[in-house]
């Protein structure tokens, strides 16, 4: 696209929508995630007056005029940082993500990110998504975290895919588990917690279980897998999201009594619980310096055929060694 692209619509009874939606639906040649950029940037016009606001509810026979600029050249720059590519075509990749590697740049990590390792990787395949040539971050691993992630490398298929994460699986399409070493046990086998997220009105950096009118809507289904000691000091627990809200699950099992092992933010209360672990398993948390949680499992339907996709990635070394090393000591 070399100019910039004005389309307009009106909309009828059957279109009387959120201003993103109904634009995505009639453009889907452009993600909905760019509207909603374009939205905001002041792009979008209602009966000739700017809408900035993306849940703007259109009424029948209102008329949208919307600018659609070319897409800029990329802020971030390409590196050549090593990518565990699992898989990849011309719409999608996929990445089994290290502990350490930020997804996308930003403030104090403006460089060695997976967004520079993807520019580098993917070339002039990518698209422009957001209104500039980057990767279409789909959804996103904490730093810290580590297993499977999707990127789009074009506006349909961040589209595409887009829309299943929206669903978080209620339509079957997709699939997202994890694998979590937790302090404690539950105390029951398996169960599901339902507690709204929100970000922390005491720490702006810490999401917490709220009540609150901003809050969200947060559902995590989790199953014991094995415990260690009696009583249990520690388990392993999977972790299946019905939402995708910032640090869900981190934040979920902390709330019913059992945070994360090596979680430096949600864990602090529990950094005497150490004491009850074997040296050699004192010495696993302390190494694995990270939050031991894990995308194991991630499955979806591919944008452009159709296809049911489904990918397992083992626990890696660090947390690997951590359950042995709590095994062991719970003998």
């Amino acid at each position: 696209m070399t100019s910039h692209l004005f389309q307009t619509l009106r909309a009828t009874a059957e279109t009387s929508d959120r201003l993103d939606r109904i634009l995505a639906a009639a453009f889907p040649q452009v993600s909905r995630a760019r509207f909603q950029r374009l939205i905001a940037d002041g792009q979008v016009s209602v009966e000739g007056q700017a809408v900035t606001e993306t849940r703007y509810k259109l009424k029948p026979g209102q008329q949208v005029s919307c600018i659609i600029p070319p897409a800029a050249q990329a802020e971030p720059k390409a590196e050549t940082i090593p990518l565990p590519v699992v898989y990849e075509d011309k719409d999608l990749i996929i990445i089994d993500k290290p502990a350490g590697l930020v997804v996308h740049p930003g403030a104090g990590n403006e460089t060695g990110t997976l967004v520079n390792a993807l520019i580098a990787h993917c070339g002039d395949s990518l698209s422009g998504i957001g209104g500039v040539k980057r990767p279409g971050i789909v959804h996103r691993l904490d730093k810290d975290t580590s297993g499977l992630l999707v990127v789009a490398k074009n506006d349909a298929a961040h589209q595409g895919l887009s829309e299943q994460f929206a669903a978080h699986g209620r339509d079957g399409r997709l699939e997202r588990v994890y694998q979590a070493i937790v302090w404690g046990a539950p105390e029951r086998n398996r169960g599901s917690i339902l507690a709204n997220i929100a970000r922390s009105s005491s720490n702006r950096q810490k999401m917490a279980v709220s009540k609150s009118a901003t809050s969200r809507k947060a559902v995590t289904h989790y199953e014991v897998l094995t415990s260690f000691g009696m009583p249990p000091v520690a388990s392993l627990v999977r972790c299946v999201l019905e939402t995708g809200r910032t640090h869900q699950i981190r934040v979920h099992m902390t709330h019913i009594g059992h945070p994360l092992l090596g979680d430096r933010v949600y864990g602090q209360s529990f950094k005497a619980s150490l004491n009850n672990l074997s040296e050699s398993a004192q010495a696993a948390v302390k190494s694995l310096n990270r939050q031991a949680l894990h995308a194991s499992v991630l499955g979806f339907e591919h944008p452009h055929t159709g296809k049911s996709l489904h990918f397992e990635s083992p626990l890696p070394a660090d947390m690997t060694e951590l359950l042995a090393a709590l095994k062991h000591s719970s003998k």
